[in-house]
């Protein structure tokens, strides 16, 4: 898939700074909820208001910048985390109902966009419209990460390191899906989009739980300064060979 507009090349660069986000937001997200105690409300007010201003200036945007739209990824993690938790434990839905409900939303928003535009394609997204039908799934796959990482890690029974390993063998089987199959790519981008959040969430987990609950006791706020670091350096790259790849097109000309 290449870079099409406003949207990244979909490489394997890609999906690791898309773990590091959605790991990243795990993490920020409970240090703001539970950490310095802000709550899965107000919390989920604060990354909401985030997430709009970064979507306003990425909507705002003529072309791609990776530090645009890796904030807007970014603040659909952190935000979807507390969501997610606010839905799950506040609102007494659980785990499993949180993920059912999330699934049928997001379900639902492909279902209507590819009604709408005729397509979901995640690299030639030509109208305002579908640009917003694509960040709502972005959105709603990365709330439905959370929940659907929580109740694998609680409720399954697999625990967190269990959890982590399940998720990155069913990344694994699309990877393969992708080189030695049939199967539409726009498909298996959109399964691995909603199965990297969970895997991120269960790795955030990992890093920042007790080593009583199966964690490594990081704690989010390093963990949550460690993984900006990564992803920081990550997205300076990626906005370096951006530019080199631009100034190497125009001395062609």
């Amino acid at each position: 898939m290449k870079e099409s507009g406003k949207l990244p090349q979909i490489t394997f660069t890609f999906w690791v700074m898309k773990i590091c986000a959605t790991t990243l937001g795990e993490t920020a997200g409970d240090l703001l909820s539970m950490t310095l105690n802000a709550g899965y409300a107000l919390s989920s007010i604060i990354l909401l208001s985030f997430f709009f201003a970064t979507l306003i200036i990425q909507l705002w945007s003529k072309k791609f910048h990776p530090v645009i739209y890796w904030a807007v990824i970014l603040a659909t993690s952190t935000a979807g985390t507390t969501l997610s938790d606010f839905m799950d434990r506040t609102l007494g839905l659980g785990y499993l109902g949180g993920s059912l409900i999330l699934i049928s939303i997001l379900v639902l928003t492909l279902i209507v966009w590819k009604a709408t535009e005729n397509s979901l394609s995640v690299t030639n997204i030509k109208s305002l419209r579908a640009e917003l039908f694509y960040w709502a799934a972005i959105l709603f796959s990365n709330t439905l990460g959370t929940a659907l990482g929580d109740f694998l890690a609680d409720d399954s029974g697999l625990g967190f390191s269990g959890g982590a390993i399940l998720i990155g063998s069913l990344l694994l089987i699309i990877v393969l899906a992708h080189y030695f199959t049939e199967i539409s790519s726009v498909f298996l981008f959109w399964l691995a989009f909603v199965l990297t959040r969970p895997f991120g969430a269960t790795f955030g987990d990992l890093l920042t739980k007790t080593r009583d609950k199966g964690g490594l006791n990081f704690g989010t706020k390093g963990s949550s300064l460690f993984l900006f670091a990564v992803l920081a350096i990550l997205v300076y790259f990626s906005t370096s060979s951006g530019k080199k790849l631009s100034e190497a097109g125009k001395e062609k000309q």
